[in-house]
């Protein structure tokens, strides 16, 4: 049996605690784990029920996602992003092409590549799901006003293993440029 031990008088934790205090601090952040369960439900939320009409669930939901931004992008970046085995990638992706909603190509140069674009009704989708959680995360800003967008940026961003965050923020660069400027202009 595993010793477990378990602090109870601890003093609460403020919302003045030092960014660098998390890993000494005598009880966990509760309420920001919890937030984020929350958050996550609910940002989720809106799209699971559009995705549930089609017999959809959230592992298509994050496939198109990232082949709507990423047109032509391999199966193996889509598997290194999604951290998904190659066999529950494979049934969501047969799902998603059967239905009409990705398209996959050979490579131009390697006919063993396997190159993913969305259809014209992947695409339509993958912004009807986005612009439901444009409008949650647009209605949070504005809420919280100027300098908001850039503080949950850096917020999330540092929430990524530090290993990964400079690739993960390439991911985002190299798809922002290629798609049309949005609500920040950026």
């Amino acid at each position: 049996m595993a010793d477990i031990s378990i602090t109870t008088a601890s003093k609460p934790r403020s919302a003045a605690t030092p960014v660098g205090a998390a890993a000494e601090a005598e009880e966990p952040y509760w309420d920001f784990i919890e937030l984020l369960f929350f958050a996550y439900r609910d940002f989720v939320g809106d799209p699971d029920e559009v995705l549930e009409k089609l017999g959809f669930g959230r592992a298509h939901h994050r496939v198109l996602h990232f082949v709507n931004r990423n047109p032509g992008m391999r199966v193996a970046d889509l598997l290194d992003i999604l951290r998904i085995t190659k066999q529950s990638l494979g049934r969501v992706l047969k799902e998603l092409i059967d239905k009409g909603y990705v398209v996959q190509k050979e490579g131009a140069n390697d006919r063993r590549q396997r190159l993913l674009y969305v259809s014209p009704a992947g695409e339509t989708l993958a912004m009807k799901l986005a612009g439901l959680q444009t409008a949650r995360i647009g209605r949070v800003l504005a809420e919280l006003g100027p300098g908001a967008r850039e503080a949950a940026r850096r917020f999330l961003a540092g929430m990524i293993d530090a290993q990964d965050r400079d690739r993960v923020l390439r991911l985002i660069a190299h798809a922002d440029r290629g798609r049309p400027r949005g609500r920040d202009g950026a």
